[in-house]
Formats: structure tokens, sequence, C-alpha cells
């Protein structure tokens, strides 16, 4: 009911705005009808304002249209006479509300092309310096969040769950067209903010309105090993209870994507039963026996390595492969072997969080990641796998009854077909990284887009040049 409630509203927008432009369109001498053409009303307005009708190209190019039809709506103004920022911002706005008014306006009449030479000499306006700097910050803010919510976003990795391959303080530009950009969801929002206002912490966007979760053209799929930046899923639920689009913005590694069966035996995974790709800079703790002799401290920090002790002899380090070849060659080192948890070890916090499943992040599955159109059987052993998902992502009401029957929406059910693709995300630090494996699969409407390059990498420590880590600047991601 609620969606067709939204339809409606914006049925009778869409009509009011029609109505408007038909009148407009009689007042330039033009059949009132053509307003309700789509595509040829553009070619008219291209012809009431005089720009040329080679424009048609751009409004059909996503992202550059809706510039150009920003620019052309106010051209479309000023040809009856509206030159005021309130007239402009009331057509881009309310044109709803606008047109119509003006329609039936008696006092409104058609003064020519706007866009040509010879209408400024008839109908000269010059603009005050506070419109000029009004319209300037105003184009501004429209290109930077068309930009930002299309094309490239610029990203700060804020944690070290993807460390040594991203670092604590890069800054990355993520692609929203490699994966197709996605329609913002929650379209009225405050520029710039994503969830929360700063300074005062409000909320920085109005969810009374939201719309249906679409993509435009993708250039790619998600593919494995793709460093992906992605919605944090769990923020549907209290006390965040936020939209798709403004949860948190998190960035993993994609490992499994739609329809793959992914398995970690031993700390190795395993995607449809043959070894996944181990990364150069992935880390992992590995436990460190020594002779008795301390380490040196600066030492492992100029390696980046963090160490913990367990005894006088006992350690563990997280590392790269690499690393922990170098320091097994040390004097003072008498054993490094990976820290890995048991198959017998039942981890409360690891997904799905049900005792049926005693997993932990070195060993978990087998697990097949959904895919669009999959039908999966349900029965009281894989529910729990697959419930979130089913209820939460794709909305149905999901119920266990007498533990041994599945209701979906009020009726029974053996079995589901699921609506969106999902993927697995873990981090290249496995051992510090809040990952798919504590929470499970990422929806394909929760993904933001491709991480392309770093851009700036900035080291908290040191002198100020130094804290620039040029070797990373406009370093690709690999």
């Amino acid at each position: 009911m609620e969606s067709t409630g939204i339809w409606l509203v914006i049925g009778i927008l869409t009509i009011s705005t029609l109505v408007g432009m038909w009148m407009l369109f009689e007042k330039a001498n033009r059949k009132g009808w053509e307003a309700l053409i789509p595509v040829y009303n553009m070619i008219v307005v291209l012809k009431i304002t005089g720009r040329p009708l080679w424009w048609i190209i751009l409004l059909l190019i996503p992202v550059i249209n809706l510039i150009v039809a920003l620019g052309l709506i106010v051209d479309f103004a000023k040809s009856y006479g509206k030159t005021s920022f309130p007239e402009h911002a009331g057509a881009v706005l309310f044109p709803f509300i606008i047109f119509p008014y003006w329609g039936f306006d008696a006092n409104t009449k058609y003064l020519g092309q706007s866009a040509t030479e010879e209408f400024h000499v008839k109908y000269p306006y010059r603009k005050s310096a506070a419109r000029e700097w009004g319209d300037a910050i105003i184009f501004a803010v429209v290109a930077a969040t068309l930009i930002r919510s299309f094309l490239l976003e610029a990203y700060t990795i804020p944690t070290g769950s993807m460390e040594k391959s991203l670092l604590i303080g890069d800054f990355l530009f993520v692609s929203k067209v490699n994966y197709g950009a996605r329609i913002p969801m929650t379209p009225i929002a405050f520029p710039f903010a994503h969830h929360t206002m700063p300074l005062i912490g409000t909320k920085a966007y109005w969810d009374g309105l939201e719309l249906k979760y679409r993509r435009l053209p993708a250039l790619e799929e998600i593919e494995r090993n793709d460093v992906v930046v992605f919605n944090y899923p769990m923020e549907a639920d209290a006390p965040f209870n936020r939209p798709v689009d403004k949860r948190e913005n998190y960035i993993k590694r994609c490992i499994a994507i739609c329809g793959d069966t992914l398995r970690i035996i031993n700390a190795q995974v395993y995607v449809n039963s043959k070894k996944a790709i181990n990364l150069e800079f992935a880390q992992k703790y590995n436990a460190v026996v020594s002779d008795g002799t301390d380490f040196n401290p600066q030492k492992l920090t100029d390696m980046n390595i963090d160490a913990q002790r367990r005894s006088d002899v006992d350690y563990l380090f997280n590392m790269t492969k690499g690393q922990a070849l170098e320091i097994k060659s040390w004097a003072n080192v008498k054993e490094v072997k990976p820290y890995i948890q048991s198959a017998s070890m039942y981890d409360t916090e690891i997904f799905p969080k049900d005792p049926a499943f005693r997993w932990n992040v070195d060993n978990f599955g087998p697990l097949i990641i959904p895919k669009k159109g999959w039908t999966v059987k349900l029965d009281s052993t894989n529910i729990p796998l697959y419930k979130r998902a089913i209820e939460v992502y794709e909305g149905n009401k999901v119920e266990v009854i007498n533990h041994n029957q599945i209701s979906i929406n009020g009726k029974l059910a053996n079995s589901y077909t699921f609506k969106m693709n999902y993927y697995w995300m873990m981090g290249d630090n496995r051992d510090n990284s809040l990952d798919s494996r504590f929470w499970g699969f990422v929806p394909e409407d929760h993904i933001v887009g491709k991480a392309l390059f770093v851009w700036m990498s900035w080291n908290t420590n040191g002198s100020f040049l130094s804290k620039i880590r040029w070797d990373r600047l406009f370093m690709g991601i690999k």
C-alpha cells in the first residue's frame, strides 16, 4: 500500500507538470499536446529556448543529462521573463507547482529564445554580485553531488582491516561507474553528508521518501578479489535502522560472488572447492617462539608488525607470509607457525551465530552464496543461513514453527527464490577484520562501487613532509 501511495503521488505531480508545460508551450505558439510526448517534448523545449538540437544527445547520457536538464529548465524559465533566483529554483525544484502557475498566469508571456544573443540584447539583465556567487555555489554543489553520486567518490581508510594492502590514512577514489551507479534510494538529503550532519549530529537525510533499488548499466560485474566499497548490512537493525544507501561505508575484498560455494579450512579459503588466491600482503597472526631473548620493539614498529607477548618466550605477531619467513630466519627465533583456531572451536560471534553451525574465523562452511533466481530448499537445518537475507534484505516475514516448519509471509514454504545477488566480503588483515564471517552476505543493493586507486596517503607519525607516504600516491589497488 505504501508503494502504491508513492506512485500515486508521483503520478499526480507528473500530470501537474505536464499540464503546466502544455499551457507554456501554447504561449510559445507550439501545440500543447507536444508536451506529452517523451523526448519530443525536450526537442520542443530546445527550440523554445534557442539551444541547439544536438543537445538532445546530451539529455540521453546518464549523469550529464541531469546537469544539462538543470540548465535547460533555467533557460525555459528565462524565455518567459523569469530571471530571479527564486523563480529558477522554483522551476527546478517544484515544476509541478510553478509550471501550472505560470501557464495559467495571464501576465506570464513568452518573450523569445532566451539562449540567443538577440534575446539578451532585447532584454538586458545583469546579475548582482550576490546572485553570481549564489549561482556559482549552487552549480558547484549540484555538479559535485552528481559526480559523487554517479561517477567518483572519495573514501578514506579508517581502520586496519585491509592492511597491508590498504593502510589507515589512505585516500581512495571509488568508481560508481564500474558496477553501475546506484540511483539514490533516499533522494532527500543534505549535500556531502552521508548519514549524519556534521557538528550537530542529527540525521542528514529524510527517510519519508525511499525509492526502490535501481542501477544504471554497469561496465563490469563484481569479480572475485575486487576491492569493493559497500554499505554495512547490519545497520538495517536497531539502533540505527538506516536506509540502505545511508548505512556506513565499509571496504573489503570480495572473496566469493553469487552462486559460489565458500569454505575456510585451517585459514585457507576455498571457493568452489579450489584454493582462493593468497595475496602477498594478506596478514595472519603467527605464533612466534623465541629463545628467551626480547625482540627489538623499534624493529617490529618499522616492519609495521603488531606484536602481542603471551609469555617469556611465546608471542603472537600479525604479519604477512614474507615477514614470517624473514622473522623465522632471526637468530633468536626458534619457531614460527600460523596461529589457527581448531575446527573443534565454536565462536558464538561467527555467522550465522547458531550452535548448529560450529564455525570460527579459520574453519567455516561450506556455504552457498545466494544468486538472483536461485531456489534454495529450506528446512530447519539451513534456515539460519538464509533467514536474514530472505527477511531483512528481501523484505519478507519469516517464521520457524515448531522447529521444523517454515512460514514466509504467513504461508508454509519449503523453498525460496532469491531476488538479488549476494557477495562475501573479507578483509586482507584476516584476524583484525569485522567482515562477512561475522555478519554474512552483502546484498547487491548495498554495493557502492569499486576502489580504483590511492590518490593520497597520510601517516599520523613524523614531520609534515614525512607524514605523506610518497610511494603510495596514485597507487593502483590490487
